[in-house]
């Protein structure tokens, strides 16, 4: 038998691993874990990732993987006011 939690309501809920719930997004991954995060950049991180560093005023190196171009996407998102893409 599954354990479970039971609300209010008397709704149950499974315990362990769930999907849908707010307690973890499972489509957002630690670039440091992608099986292809060592690949070199996409073109299209590229061209984003110039422009969100032009408009930043930062210098950063062409010569990124795709973990390392997603996690300066990550960043400098952050402090722009462009809405957030998938990267």
């Amino acid at each position: 038998m599954t354990e479970s939690n039971t609300y209010s309501d008397g709704a149950t809920q499974p315990t362990g691993e769930v999907l849908g719930g707010p307690q973890a997004d499972s489509t957002r991954k630690d670039p440091q874990e992608w099986a292809t995060g060592d690949e070199p950049m996409t073109g299209a991180q590229r061209s984003y990732l110039d422009t969100l560093a032009r408009e930043a005023g930062e210098e950063i190196s062409a010569d990124l993987t795709k973990a390392e171009a997603s996690e300066h996407i990550d960043r400098l998102q952050s402090r722009s006011d462009r809405v957030p893409t998938d990267s």
